[in-house]
């Protein structure tokens, strides 16, 4: 946890794609809890944008209450990474080529 700590403390943007292992059970909850709330704080110090996607990571999130201090939390899982590749999701396309008719 310390190097991850450290690895986050040295960063500008954090995205997170994907609990910690089973973070749904104590005490396997431990590396979700504490990796999610130090990133909470670092966002909350103006030192770090975090972003996180899918529907795991929002409710493990949730689970350690700082789903609320990150920069940006989506459900989306894959399409979040596909977003993140800048490949063109279809339903976005779909309401792109509407706006052009």
């Amino acid at each position: 946890m310390e190097r991850l700590r450290r690895a986050m403390g040295n960063s500008k943007t954090l995205i997170w794609n994907g609990p910690l292992g089973v973070f749904e059970m104590p005490p396997f909850d431990r590396g979700t809890v504490d990796a999610a709330r130090a990133a909470a704080d670092l966002v909350a110090a103006g030192k770090l944008v975090a972003v996180a996607g899918g529907g795991d990571t929002v409710a493990a999130l949730h689970h350690a209450g700082c789903a609320d201090g990150f920069s940006f939390v989506s459900t989306a899982g894959g399409a979040f990474l596909e977003w993140m590749e800048g490949k063109t999701l279809p339903g976005v396309a779909a309401l792109e080529k509407q706006t052009q008719s």
